[in-house]
């Protein structure tokens, strides 16, 4: 069997990938762009990617390919008709990263509600140095226990942060389907979330439907003193018009693990904004990336790779 793994940097380097028990020829790249896609992949009985993209054009010029394992729960990457169509199976990995995207979910709360960025940034400077008292208020510092946290999706990460946030005292709510006709039993309407919400926080697939879902009318639902939270998919979120919101005052703050584009331009809007607004703080798509994490990931992807070639699926 040949294994080409196209983008081994999506993996830290002092957590290898377990090599397959069976016969077979590794190699790894760091980067691949699109136009190496075909060539590095031509042999390739199986691909390990997290992020290179596999359209139908792309798979059409792989025809010894049967497998794609997936370092990721998302296939957006992947066009799953076409790799169908051609009989190549696609594999990802679900449920390493309950631990730590919760995690940094809570950290991105308690880093909001205590202005945490902003007394860092003050410590770059002189500022209490010159203070004439032992602290200072600048900035406003507010409870995380009492605050109503709107969960947008319910599944293993939206249930954890649910977990969790009642733990720590928070009101938990679960919004519904965006237009659902239907309320299911645990869930509020959509709308009911965005405007009760002191945080909301996006657990939520990206989808056709999905896409925008937090856009200007959206963001006009929510509360001025509201939170927004993205570790889910960046383009859950219009970044333009949450850049607009936070300028603007129509929500609080924000803070994203994700945006549309990753590694993001240098002229995005949103990274152009962080650099100016002191409620916005953006993390580069790290919140599953917490050592056990990655080793469990790393783990599951070897296996779905045993499993595929001992069984076909």
């Amino acid at each position: 069997m040949n294994i080409v793994f196209l983008d081994s940097t999506a993996i830290p380097k002092h957590i290898p990938i377990p090599r397959p028990s069976f016969a077979h020829q590794w190699i790894e790249y760091e980067h691949t762009s699109a136009a190496q896609t075909v060539e590095r992949a031509k042999d390739a009985d199986i691909v390990i990617t997290s992020k290179v993209v596999f359209n139908r054009e792309t798979l059409q010029q792989l025809p010894n390919l049967k497998l794609i394992a997936l370092t990721a729960t998302g296939t957006n990457n992947i066009d799953l008709a076409a790799a169908k169509a051609q009989g190549v199976t696609v594999k990802n990995v679900t449920g390493y990263s309950s631990v730590t995207v919760p995690e940094h979910v809570l950290g991105l709360i308690f880093a909001l509600k205590h202005s945490l960025m902003n007394w860092y940034r003050d410590q770059l400077s002189a500022k209490w140095a010159e203070c004439k008292q032992f602290c200072y208020f600048d900035y406003p510092i507010t409870d995380v226990r009492g605050a109503t946290l709107g969960i947008v999706g319910k599944g293993n990460l939206g249930s954890e942060i649910g977990r969790l946030a009642t733990a720590l005292g928070m009101k938990v709510i679960y919004a519904e389907r965006k237009d659902a006709i239907t309320i299911r039993d645990g869930y509020l309407p959509f709308e009911t979330v965005l405007r009760e919400a002191d945080i909301l926080t996006l657990h939520c697939p990206l989808t056709e439907s999905t896409t925008n879902l937090i856009n200007a009318d959206t963001l006009k639902q929510m509360k001025p003193s509201a939170y927004l939270i993205n570790t889910g998919r960046g383009p859950l979120v219009d970044e333009r018009a949450l850049v607009e919101a936070l300028e603007n005052g129509t929500i609080a703050a924000a803070a994203l693990d994700v945006l549309v584009q990753e590694p993001p331009v240098k002229d995005n809007p949103l990274i152009q904004a962080a650099t100016r607004l002191p409620n916005l703080i953006i993390t580069p798509h790290i919140a599953w990336a917490s050592d056990s994490a990655v080793t469990t990931l790393v783990s599951k992807v070897t296996q779905n790779i045993e499993e595929f070639v001992a069984t076909g699926k």
